[in-house]
């Protein structure tokens, strides 16, 4: 079948192009927020009926409109944001096409008063402005929306859900200024009331209302090295996670975006901390040069493309990362201080600089909070801790690998030796010989008690009773093992050729060739994009396509693959759910498992859980 092409009229276009902007109430929400904070205003309130379908009213006390911007504010595309191309180059409003307003006329009937003037369009009505008792700021109202769109409003969910997507639009726009008061009232309920002048982390909190309280969030800060951007990151402790990555926020120059590669430089740095496929809750907000930044590549601005976002990726993974490991050593420390305030002795090792990828200080600058000692501002940077492996565990591409060492091959039959059936002592157990009786060689409180469920250790210490998960503290012992040889590196047969996609890609590299070398990565630019690795770390395994994935597509930290080997491996070398030990490297591994520096499997699981004698008696009520 045939058709003439012919020119749609003005009123048919003017509809679809609409709704491209507003597809349902909660845009309209988005839109009228996105005015009313760029108005200046120091308090917005929102209010819908019939879940915004039939009236959505947004009040503001910012610097308002005279008549002529009344009368000319809901013409198509017309914006006080911009008035050329190139100044979409450097946007620092949250609004700027001037097709809102327009659009909103041309689907609902609009309402605007500002000053002493009132403007009402719609199909019907062409900006007809009358003169009504003064207001402060602004008061926007949409009703009866799509009333002249059908095929539009078929598609429009229930009221609740309508009310609920709306509500959810309010709550991402208010995250981002806690400076400003926000209230959210659906028919006539008031559903949200926030002060101005919070914290990001209280207004992160009270607003999407966690049942975790206010205090197992932390804000970290940008270090001062940053100058082409700055940030900070809103994150709940381990214990705050979710299945999925919804409650994940990224918010650039106030405006909330999806941007997986932020998103994901979040999770590598909380790597190891979230155990069992779970994530972090967390909100991030970046200020960076709006030249930086193109926000116009989107209808409803949900994505934005970076000149480059390398450099801010790796130092929001990097500071993510810093963050647990001083968190998990406070948390360390605070045990042990219990423990010895009791009279217990814990060995925590030898003090040991960490390479955090920023200058190195006496001791962690923390300050107060419920750990003693922890900052709710932390500022990421170097520090000193009494624990000696790293605990962040990056995952990395898989694939074959040339060969394998002759190291990799000895340590791969010293740990096959060590769950061969007989479960002999491993070599790179402690080399005291423990018995399963009271007594030891050792002479300390430590009693090993037995094996429980297939699965777990029995120990005693100091009138504490260790239940330990033989697996998680098999895994921790092996992986601290391998790591103690991070850094070897193999020659491969044939070198890997990474082949960068821009400059920015080889500055990343150039940037990295230090840490890379460190590592076990040696790499040299040949030109013209292209970089040849000549040797991988021992304990790597990939293929040339993972090795550019980790790099350039996943910026993953050198030290980061190395982790992620060390962990893999040792989690498939390491006993098993139901393997049964004999009782002497049963007792050795809950020996050592108590002597662990940091308590944990390399994917977070902690390797026990403990019982005092005082709750035993609890549990038996016995006095």
């Amino acid at each position: 079948m045939e058709a003439k092409v012919r020119q749609l009229s003005a009123e048919v276009a003017r509809k679809i192009a609409a709704g491209e902007v507003i597809d349902r109430p909660n845009a309209i929400v988005r839109e009228l927020l996105d005015n009313a904070v760029d108005s200046g205003a120091t308090k917005i309130s929102v209010e819908i009926t019939g879940g915004g379908i039939e009236k959505i009213r947004v009040i503001d006390n910012g610097c308002g409109m005279s008549k002529e911007d009344l009368a000319a504010c809901a013409r198509p595309h017309a914006t006080s944001k911009i008035s050329s191309e190139t100044d979409l180059l450097n946007l620092s409003t949250l609004g700027f096409r001037g097709e809102a307003l327009a659009s909103m006329a041309a689907v609902s009937r609009l309402e605007i008063t500002s000053g002493t003037y009132r403007m009402n369009a719609s199909v019907t009505e062409d900006h007809v402005i009358t003169t009504v008792p003064p207001v402060t700021g602004t008061i926007v109202q949409t009703q009866a929306l799509f009333e002249n769109f059908p095929a539009r409003r078929v598609f429009l969910k229930r009221s609740a859900s309508e009310a609920a997507l709306c509500r959810s639009t309010f709550e991402e726009k208010a995250i981002a200024r806690p400076d400003i008061a926000f209230t959210f009232t659906s028919d006539g309920d008031e559903k949200l009331n926030l002060p101005a002048g919070q914290s990001l982390t209280q207004r992160f909190c009270q607003t999407l209302d966690f049942f975790e309280g206010e205090d197992l969030f932390y804000e970290i800060k940008s270090p001062s090295s940053c100058t082409d951007f700055s940030f900070s990151l809103v994150i709940g402790e381990p214990s705050v996670s979710r299945s999925n990555r919804k409650n994940i926020y990224i918010y650039v120059n106030g405006r909330r975006i999806n941007e997986y590669s932020l998103m994901q430089a979040i999770e590598y740095g909380a790597q190891g901390y979230f155990p069992n496929g779970t994530h972090p809750v967390a909100a991030l907000f970046v200020t960076m040069n709006p030249s930086h930044v193109d926000f116009n590549i989107h209808p409803a601005k949900r994505e934005a493309r970076f000149k480059d976002i390398s450099s801010l990726h790796h130092e929001v993974s990097t500071a993510t990362k810093n963050f647990f490991r001083q968190y998990t050593l406070k948390h360390i420390i605070s045990q042990s201080q219990e423990e010895e305030d009791k009279g217990l002795e814990l060995n925590y090792g030898q003090e040991e600089v960490m390479d955090t990828g920023a200058s190195s200080v006496a001791a962690p600058d923390l300050v107060n909070t419920k750990m003693p000692g922890f900052s709710k501002g932390y500022s990421h940077g170097g520090y000193s801790q009494n624990y000696s492996q790293s605990m962040n565990h990056t995952s990395f591409g898989r694939g074959n690998f040339t060969g394998r060492s002759q190291y990799e091959k000895a340590l791969t039959e010293e740990m096959e030796a060590s769950i061969n059936g007989r479960f002999a002592k491993p070599n790179y157990l402690p080399d005291q010989r423990l018995s399963s009786t009271a007594e030891n060689s050792t002479g300390s409180d430590f009693h090993f008690v037995g094996m429980a469920l297939g699965t777990f250790l029995i120990a005693e210490k100091n009138d504490v009773l260790y239940i330990i998960d033989q697996h998680a503290a098999h895994e921790r012992i092996l992986y601290n093992r391998i790591m103690e040889d991070a850094g070897q590196k193999q020659t491969l047969l044939v070198p890997y050729i990474v082949q960068t996609e821009n400059a920015a890609d080889d500055n990343y590299i150039s940037a990295l060739s230090e840490k890379l070398e460190q590592a076990g990565f040696t790499g040299k630019n040949l030109g013209n994009g292209k970089w040849e690795f000549s040797t991988v770390p021992i304990r790597w395994k990939g293929t040339e396509a993972d090795l550019k994935k980790d790099l350039l597509d996943r910026r993953i930290n050198p030290s980061d693959m190395i982790n992620a080997a060390a962990a893999s491996t040792a989690c498939r070398t390491a006993v098993m759910d139901g393997d049964v030990l004999d009782s002497r490297t049963a007792a050795e591994i809950a020996e050592k498992a108590l002597e662990l520096p940091d308590p944990h499997c390399p994917h977070g699981r902690p390797v026990y859980t403990t019982i005092t004698r005082k709750q035993l008696f609890a549990l038996v009520k016995r006095i």
